[in-house]
Order: C-alpha cells, then sequence, then structure tokens
C-alpha cells in the first residue's frame, strides 16, 4: 500500500491510490454511491480516516448534485422558540438524524410576514435540499411560498384541512391523546373538567379541543379557556377559570407550558392538587415536568423521535428519483400518571 502522504492536503486521488483501488470508486463511497463491495468500501474509509482526507464540497455538489444542508423552519419568533423546550427537543432529533446522512441543518425563524418572502427567497436559491418546517399556523401564507419553491419538504404537524398543500408530514395523535386525557379525569370522579387550549390557528391546538369535546360532549363553553402555550397564559387561563367555574375539579391542559402555569395560579389561590383540582398536561416534557408540584400528569408524545422521523421522511423524498412524497406518520401518545391526577 502507498505511503501517507504528508505536508499537503490529501487529494481523492491519494485516498485511492491508499486504498488500492480506482479513483471512480473512491469518489462512489466518499460521496454516497451505491454499488460498491462492502470490503472496497471498508477500505476506502480507512483511508479516508487515516490520511485526514476532508471532501471538496463544490465537487461533491456536482458529483451528487446536493448541498448537504437542510432548512429547518420555525414558524415562530426567536424569543419563543428559545423558551419552549418543545422546540428544543424536536431540533434535538433533527439535529443527530441530519448527522446520520452527513447533511447540516440551517434554522430559520419567523419575527413576523416580513420574513416570509426572506425565506421564501433563500429556500428558492439552490442553498439547502429540503426543508423541515414546524409550528405552522393556519392563516400563515408561510406552507404556500414553500409549496411555491418546489423544494422537497416535510411539515412537523397535520397541515390545516383545505390547505390543497401535498407535503408529508409527520404529527402525534393529539386527538386520540387528548381524548385519554379527559377519560382518565373522569375516571377520577371529576365532574366539572375544564380544558386550557393552545391558539386556535393551530392545528395541534384545535385536535385537542376535539378531543376534549369527543368525551365531554354537552362540556359547558365557560369551562373551555384560551392560551398560546406559553407558561403565563395558562397561569392566567387557571385564574380566570377559578373566577368564572369555582367548582372546577379538573383541568387538561394542551400543553405541559400551560400546565405549569395552572399549577402556581391553583397553589397561589390554595387549592390542592389533586384533591381539589386534577391537572393533566400534554407533551411530557422533562425539563417542565421535574419542576412542577405536585409531578405533572401529562401525555407523553415522542418530540426528539417526530423531528428524527421528519429527516428521514425528507431523504427519503431525496432519495426518490421520481420524486414521490412518502406517506405521512402519524406516531401514538401514551399517558404518563404522576401525582397531579
Amino acid at each position: 500500500m502507498p505511503e501517507r502522504t504528508t505536508g499537503s492536503r490529501p487529494t481523492l486521488e491519494a485516498v485511492a491510490a491508499y486504498a488500492g483501488v480506482s479513483r471512480a470508486t473512491a469518489s462512489r463511497v466518499v460521496n454516497g454511491g451505491a454499488g460498491v463491495r462492502a470490503p472496497l468500501v471498508d477500505k476506502v474509509r480507512k483511508a479516508v480516516e487515516e490520511l485526514g482526507y476532508v471532501p471538496n464540497h463544490a465537487a461533491r455538489t456536482l458529483v451528487t448534485r446536493r448541498n448537504g444542508a437542510v432548512a429547518v423552519i420555525i414558524a415562530e419568533p426567536e424569543l419563543r422558540i428559545f423558551s419552549d423546550p418543545f422546540f428544543e427537543q424536536q431540533v434535538r432529533g433533527i439535529s443527530r438524524e441530519l448527522t446520520e446522512h452527513d447533511a447540516q441543518l440551517v434554522l430559520l425563524w419567523v419575527e413576523g410576514p416580513g420574513d416570509h418572502d426572506r425565506i421564501a427567497r433563500y429556500l428558492g436559491g439552490g442553498h439547502v435540499d429540503g426543508a423541515l418546517a414546524f409550528s405552522l399556523h393556519n392563516d400563515d401564507e408561510l406552507p404556500a411560498l414553500i409549496g411555491r419553491t418546489g423544494i422537497p419538504t416535510v411539515f412537523g404537524g397535520r397541515p390545516a384541512a383545505g390547505s390543497g398543500l401535498n407535503v408529508p408530514f409527520v404529527d402525534c395523535d393529539n386527538r386520540g391523546g387528548a381524548r385519554e386525557a379527559v377519560r382518565h379525569l373522569v375516571s377520577l370522579g371529576r365532574r366539572h373538567i375544564a380544558h386550557i387550549a393552545g391558539p386556535r390557528d393551530q392545528m395541534s391546538a384545535l385536535d385537542r379541543i376535539d378531543g376534549y369535546h369527543d368525551v365531554l360532549l354537552k362540556a359547558d363553553p365557560a369551562l373551555l379557556c384560551q392560551g398560546d402555550f406559553a407558561e403565563e397564559s395558562g397561569a392566567r387561563a387557571m385564574a380566570e377559570l377559578l373566577d368564572r367555574r369555582p367548582d372546577v375539579d379538573g383541568v387538561f391542559v394542551a400543553n405541559d407550558l400551560m400546565a405549569s402555569g395552572a399549577l402556581r395560579t391553583l397553589r397561589e389561590r390554595g387549592v390542592q392538587v389533586p384533591e381539589d383540582v386534577a391537572v393533566v398536561g400534554f407533551d411530557d416534557m422533562a425539563s417542565v415536568v421535574r419542576t412542577t408540584e405536585p409531578a405533572l400528569t401529562t401525555v407523553r408524545q415522542d418530540v426528539e423521535g417526530m423531528g428524527r422521523l421528519m429527516v428521514k421522511l425528507l431523504m427519503r423524498q431525496l432519495d426518490n428519483a421520481d420524486g414521490e412524497a412518502p406517506a405521512s406518520v402519524i406516531t401514538p401518545t401514551t399517558l404518563v400518571r404522576r401525582a397531579s391526577a
């Protein structure tokens, strides 16, 4: 085997010579191509490692017709993104799966409608191979703008009905999880069960409202209160519920952050949980449930796993020569029982 070269950046030719294969074979292995026997793949990878070879990005793009980058678009402002552990978990799953595919993550967020054209121009400029978009709002122009770029895309969360977008998505069983949460409260003998809902312009919140009503067909409208998925909105909504319906004895909250706020209000009002009011959240965010008092009963969705699934669906699109989109995925939820209900 040839000796390792020193003093200059190793070339693909040097890798091929070191591995004892042709340059074409070395190129296919380095660029992720198929049709190379396993022993030769091992030889090339060993040569890459030992020589410290770094592929030339421009040359690799010409061979693979890919940039090795994926845009992750969160349709929320920066403050919300970095204060909500949901986004942290989803981006972590996306990042870990992209690493498995040797692709880079380009994070984009939306401070306001003025950012839409900027994001659309970036996506249409050939900088990334595909896009992953989540926390979409039903009245948002962003999904349609992304669709018009023609770039392979996967949504996190089910798009609004009638959106006309034929885009694969990954979501959890929001409605089924909500039903299970409310049924649990009913099984505890709670008779006046309220719901602190998420924003009505997001499908996850609407699905959880529907799940609540699936179990409580004739629920008093006064028992439904609006939040925005942030902790403070949960605290405000719980105070409003206690003021107008002091007989409330159970609450299903649309996410853990709002549930944390609701528990704080109950504690400040001297209401015992779960003795007076039982509380169930949604998400099972470890960073939140570790700090609640009492420990929060909640509906678990695998947020990190859903992020990884989004990447897998996108990679299937990129690998599919005829461009046919893969089927969407809805993941199951599980009720995690703790001390709050």
